[in-house]
């Protein structure tokens, strides 16, 4: 099964849900930056949120999502947009503390329990919407949860889940999100309340193969669930060697001279992605030259 996400209405259009299977996506992000299972299961609970809000964007509109807390791993930066499309990375890849006292990954140790959870939205406007609200648990679903109902004044529940084997692959990732609109009755509330408490958890309920739409039947009943659309979703880095290539042409003249002369050529890496660019003396004489092109009087 591909990954992908929905959203959809309950209740009369009094909740909104959006749910996701996002195995490939945090299986490639491990591959990337060569995560140990806990960071995997902290990258990956961060980025399956953070494309599931990337998605409630619209156009070009996307978020960064920043969490910095006390924690070796952190931070965790995790970029998404509204095309289902995310990227992220941590500080430390490799780190694997003790399980918790339930016998799982310590996520919140990893992640740390101090500190703060950020939301950079990028709306095409003059000033860009910034959200912040303190680290809760470190266990980061509660930490989306309270980012909602203090920094959106969303009423909403944040489930998110990454199933790691014994080789350290990822055999299941995903989550929902479920959130109250204005003028929902008490007896939703409860109702679902009541359904939340009842279900199993998250990460079973992933590791059982149910798929996005049957997440939203489980929590919320198959008869109030109106599926709108479907989104595939993927781990989606924007860097390419052009976009380096412009950013070297930005630098100063003397920096560049320096890679040619010094340096004798020039390698940088993506934080995001782990791509690593090289440009060899030639590439970057022709960088130069291009930029002094640019800057002669017309």
């Amino acid at each position: 099964m591909a990954d992908y996400l929905v959203k959809a209405l309950a209740y009369d259009g009094k909740v909104r849900a959006y749910a996701i299977r996002s195995t490939d996506m945090v299986q490639e992000a491990a591959r990337r930056h060569d995560t140990w299972r806990t960071v995997t299961a902290a990258l990956g609970r961060s980025l399956t949120a953070a494309t599931m809000m990337g998605t409630m964007l619209k156009g070009e509109e996307k978020i960064t999502v920043k969490i910095e807390a006390d924690g070796p791993v952190s931070p965790i930066i995790v970029d998404a947009n509204a095309q289902g499309e995310a990227r992220g990375y941590v500080k430390n890849p490799h780190v694997d503390p003790e399980r918790n006292d339930e016998g799982k990954l310590n996520v919140a140790e990893a992640v740390g329990r101090n500190g703060m959870l950020s939301v950079v939205k990028y709306l095409g406007l003059k000033d860009n919407f910034t959200g912040t609200v303190p680290i809760v648990s470190g266990e980061l679903g509660e930490d989306f949860t309270y980012y909602f109902a203090n920094s959106e004044q969303t009423p909403s529940s944040v489930g998110l889940g990454v199933i790691i084997e014994k080789d350290e692959s990822v055999s299941a990732a995903g989550g929902f999100i479920i959130q109250l609109m204005p003028g929902v009755t008490d007896e939703v509330i409860d109702e679902i309340e009541n359904k939340l408490t009842a279900m199993p958890s998250i990460s079973q309920l992933i590791q059982d193969g149910l798929t996005p739409e049957e997440l939203l039947h489980t929590i919320l009943g198959a008869e109030n669930v109106q599926i709108l659309d479907q989104v595939d979703v993927a781990f989606q880095c924007q860097c390419s060697k052009e976009r380096i290539s412009n950013a070297i042409m930005g630098l100063n003249e003397d920096d560049i001279v320096a890679m040619i002369e010094e340096d004798g050529g020039a390698e940088t890496q993506c934080h995001f992605c782990n791509a690593k660019y090289t440009f060899t003396k030639a590439e970057l004489q022709e960088l130069l030259d291009e930029k002094r092109a640019g800057e002669q009087p017309q």
